[in-house]
């Protein structure tokens, strides 16, 4: 079989291309599909394979991808996929609307339907520019028409959470297995104790909520890091004198936060977040908003607490119920929780399942052939 691994776009390495090294392990010849690529941000693993981009890569899309939305659809049909037998595409932008052979096998990963047109449509309107407004209202009807049909050019949906399962469910009106992403879990180490500071890590986006993290750690006179990039000039003007902000750090500054913070303060509505169980192998806590992936990942009262209203006051209550008794949590235990999500894990299960789509692929075919020459 020829394989093409499809991802979104390749200009970072987050999450989704940790995903994307992971089927590189699986298929080492497989080549790479992108919109657009910057090999000097990306891994060594990654950067192994053939990488083909789009025509937006030609007209500055490696800089101002974001801007091209509405030419997504057409640059990702543009892609020439007609060589290979097994398309694996990787969703949290536009991935899947690739148009493959008929007698080809689709499988899509998806990390997340785009959240910017579907259910996180009013919020990224709310904190947008004018100018992106302006296109983001023009395009996303367009874009959901578009992203709702090629959901039928998948033969088989697996979603990284039961969370975003259950959005494929509500947009595409498909089903979806769920095979949770590697956590490298291994790099991870339990410190001697903890420090006085509570954390928050990650790529500062309105729907994170970052700014509720600030709020009640200002109300309540608490420390808190906040550890990434985006953070805005209002955000920053919001924060008492509790508050620091980093912005990107090393990964060995990132490891030492992880494991001397006091806990992991995380108010959004993640897909399924890997942040919280890197920070439970470093054995400490999480305080999470009870919704999302962090569900499925955070044991309330055993790796953390929840906190049940995307609000100050609900936070603030959270941090002062675990300002007065934190004494549960064992930093053993909450790093054997997230040893379950380890990257062997993933591997395994991920190969299981496309043998399973090939052998069905196969035995669909199979009989499409005896049905023919019966018929003949």
């Amino acid at each position: 079989m020829k394989v093409a691994l499809v991802h979104y776009w390749l200009v970072t390495m987050r999450g989704g291309e940790k995903v994307l090294e992971a089927f590189c392990d699986l298929f080492p010849d497989a080549d790479i599909f992108t919109l657009v690529a910057d090999p000097d941000r990306l891994s060594p693993k990654i950067r192994r394979h053939k990488i083909t981009t789009s025509f937006l890569q030609k007209i500055g899309g490696r800089k101002h991808y974001q801007k091209m939305l509405p030419l997504m659809p057409h640059a990702l049909e543009s892609l020439d996929l007609t060589d290979y037998d097994v398309v694996i595409s990787s969703e949290a932008g536009p991935a899947k609307g690739v148009i493959t052979r008929p007698d080809a096998l689709h499988i899509c990963y998806c990390h997340s339907p785009m959240r910017y047109i579907w259910d996180l449509y009013p919020q990224y309107m709310a904190e947008s520019g004018l100018l992106a407004r302006a296109m983001l209202f023009m395009a996303a009807p367009g874009l959901r028409q578009w992203d709702v049909t090629t959901s039928h050019r998948v033969d088989h949906f697996i979603a990284n959470s039961d969370y975003v399962a259950k959005r494929i469910r509500k947009f595409y009106r498909r089903e979806a297995e769920v095979i949770h992403p590697p956590v490298e879990v291994g790099r991870f180490k339990i410190s001697d104790g903890p420090k006085d500071f509570y954390l928050c890590a990650g790529q500062i986006t309105p729907y994170k909520k970052i700014e509720l993290a600030v709020a009640a750690c200002t109300q309540l006179n608490l420390p808190l890091v906040v550890i990434g990039d985006g953070a805005s000039a209002k955000l920053k003007q919001s924060a008492g004198p509790t508050v620091s902000f980093l912005g990107s750090v090393s990964d060995a500054e990132m490891e030492r936060c992880f494991s001397e913070c006091r806990a992991l303060i995380y108010p959004g509505v993640e897909d399924f977040g890997i942040v919280p169980l890197e920070v439970m192998a470093s054995g400490r806590p999480v305080i999470a908003f009870a919704r999302g992936g962090a569900l499925e990942t955070v044991v309330d009262g055993k790796t953390g607490f929840f906190f049940h209203e995307q609000t100050v006051d609900s936070l603030s209550a959270a941090l002062t119920r675990f300002e007065a008794d934190n004494s549960m949590f064992d930093p053993a235990a909450m790093r054997a929780h997230a040893m379950s999500f380890e990257p062997d894990r993933f591997r395994a299960e991920l190969k299981k399942s496309i043998a399973d789509c090939v052998d069905r692929q196969s035995r669909k075919t199979s009989l499409e052939r005896q049905v023919w020459d019966k018929s003949a």
